[in-house]
C-alpha cells in the first residue's frame, strides 16, 4: 500500500482481495475501503500488461462511455464495490481503486490481480 499525503488528511484505501482465481462466467466482486470519508470521489481502473490504466467506473457508480454494463461500482458509506457479472476472459487484468476527494490523489498499490484458470 502506498499512499501519498493529502492536504488536510491522509485518505489511505485498502483493497481486497490482492489476487482473484475466476472462472468464466462467474461474478466477482472486488472491495476497496477508505479509513474516512471520500464522498464518491472514487473510480475504479482496469490494466493489462503493456498498456495503459483504462477508467472504468467514476464517482463511485457511474461507468465509463463504451465499458460493458457487466461492470458496475457500489458504494456503502466508505466502502466501494467493483462488480463484474458473467466474467469474460477479456477481464484477466489488474484492477485498482483511486480516491480523488482528498488531494493530491490517493491510488491503491498493490492491485488486485485478477486471473483465469
Amino acid at each position: 500500500l502506498a499512499c501519498l499525503p493529502a492536504a488536510g488528511g491522509t485518505a489511505e484505501l485498502t483493497q481486497s482481495p490482492t489476487h482473484l482465481s475466476v472462472s468464466l462466467r462467474d461474478s466477482v466482486s472486488l472491495i476497496c475501503r477508505a479509513n474516512e470519508s471520500v464522498s464518491d470521489y472514487l473510480s475504479w481502473y482496469q490494466q493489462k500488461p503493456g498498456q495503459p490504466p483504462k477508467l472504468i467506473i467514476y464517482d463511485a457508480d457511474n461507468l465509463e462511455s463504451g465499458v460493458s454494463d457487466r461492470f458496475s461500482g457500489i458504494q456503502s458509506d466508505t466502502e466501494f464495490i467493483l462488480k463484474i457479472s458473467t466474467v469474460e476472459a477479456d477481464d484477466a487484468a489488474a484492477y485498482y481503486c483511486q480516491q480523488g476527494y482528498a488531494l493530491p490523489p490517493t491510488v491503491l498499490q498493490p492491485r488486485t490481480q485478477t486471473l483465469l484458470p
